[in-house]
């Protein structure tokens, strides 16, 4: 069982920055690729990032690619998400993500095994 709480979300001004960090339990951490997810109000959840288990393969979402940064440190069990140029429709709950079926990355929700407790980001315009 992988245990993941991120933190590091606020609220922000558009156009400002954030920095969304996801710890993992899981001695580990370098079997499963991670991923970050959101979900705002009345919506589903969607893909944002996604990270391979060496870092070596990152994908993004269209709406975050450019403004977005997905990293991680096997040494210290952490994902993080680097969010620049922010717009008020990035509000929504951060969620982060691990699996360990792939060795690249995925975009499906139903990929991933294990979920953090969310994290609220609030852009305002």
């Amino acid at each position: 069982q992988v245990q993941l709480v991120e933190s590091g979300g606020g609220l922000v001004q558009a156009g400002g920055s954030l920095r969304l960090s996801c710890a993992a339990s899981e001695r580990t951490f370098s079997d499963y690729a991670m991923g970050w997810f959101r979900q705002a109000p009345g919506k589903e959840r969607e893909f944002v990032a996604a990270i391979s288990r060496n870092g070596g393969i990152r994908d993004y979402a269209d709406s975050v690619k450019g403004r977005f940064t997905i990293s991680r440190d096997n040494a210290k069990n952490t994902v993080t998400l680097q969010m620049n140029s922010l717009k008020p429709d990035d509000t929504a709950v951060y969620y982060c993500a691990a699996e360990s079926r792939r060795w690249g990355t995925s975009r499906e929700v139903s990929s991933y095994d294990y979920w953090g407790q969310g994290t609220q980001v609030t852009v305002s315009s």
